[in-house]
């Protein structure tokens, strides 16, 4: 493994230290999967992505997305994070509109978004929404995220939502409510694991920062991550449950910002754009990104 490019990028963020720090191996050709998993274990932050040689004439590189525990199916602010350094470090922007990812749950294009020949952000393009209900009873569900049942919102529907993870999305009346959340780690852990979730992921409308539609917070314990800051898989699967259960106008297209991790000290934003034209509806989550760390793995084994 001597000699692998890694970066650290900060997605979702124009600054330094905020939004959600990902992993980045831009050349991962000849790594195995074990080599994966090592890499992302001592990087030691919640995703990091892999980059090698697709196979797939639709895609422009093939990206495998590993926790410090596990691999999985996708992971948006690592794609984010790929797509920054792709763009910036290896100045596909200046030659490309976007670049295609092939991940395990299909094809993921990401747009670049250029202003005066500089990067202003990336908008991707996610895999098509759905949702379905979960059977487990509302009193255990606060219970293991740790907030009262009086917080829940029941002008909406506690779903899963998916656009490749499933997610639990929960309602919350108030930003406060969120914020004081304290889930019980272990058991919604194992509630997760049973039900095949990825993470549990609460919003509210009660979203004080400017141009902010919502406010969320995002557990995911099932893969060894405590609290992720930013989240752009179950922002996004938040975002086709507004159109798909009825939320939002179904018969406009909608474009707004979602705040997270300003619980945890690293305040981001995602932008969202849902597209309502066809039967199914589209939806592109994107954002700004800051690399913050450049260097060489050194160690072999």
């Amino acid at each position: 493994m001597e000699g692998v490019r890694v970066f650290h990028v900060d997605a979702f963020t124009t600054t330094a230290f905020g939004g959600n720090p990902a992993g980045v191996v831009p050349n991962a050709e000849g790594l195995n999967k074990k080599e994966m998993q090592l890499i992302a274990k001592e990087l030691n932050l919640s995703e990091t992505a892999f980059l090698t040689t697709s196979s797939s004439s639709q895609a422009d590189y093939q990206i495998q997305f590993f926790t410090p525990t596990k691999e999985i199916d996708f992971c948006g602010h690592a794609t984010v994070g790929a797509a920054w350094v792709l763009g910036t470090m290896y100045q596909l922007a200046t030659k490309k509109d976007q670049v295609v990812f092939e991940t395990n749950i299909g094809i993921v294009p990401v747009q670049f978004m250029v202003e005066n020949d500089n990067l202003h952000s990336v908008l991707m393009t996610q895999v098509e929404p759905s949702v379905k209900t979960i059977s487990t009873d509302l009193t255990e569900l606060v219970r293991y995220v740790g907030i009262k049942e009086s917080d829940i919102d029941s002008q909406y529907p506690v779903r899963l939502g998916y656009t490749g993870n499933w997610h639990l999305l929960i309602p919350v009346k108030s930003r406060n409510a969120v914020d004081e959340a304290s889930p019980k780690l272990d058991l919604l852990k194992e509630h997760n694991e049973r039900h095949h979730i990825s993470t549990t992921h609460l919003f509210t409308f009660d979203c004080e920062e400017e141009n902010c539609l919502v406010y969320t917070r995002d557990f995911a314990p099932a893969f060894g991550i405590n609290e992720d800051p930013v989240t752009g898989s179950a922002n996004g699967a938040l975002s086709g449950y507004f159109i798909l259960e009825g939320i939002l106008d179904v018969s406009k297209d909608h474009h707004f910002q979602i705040a997270q991790g300003h619980s945890m000290g690293r305040p981001g934003f995602l932008q969202v754009i849902i597209k309502v034209g066809n039967d199914r509806p589209v939806i592109q989550v994107g954002g700004s990104a800051v690399i913050t760390i450049a260097g060489n793995l050194l160690a072999r084994r």
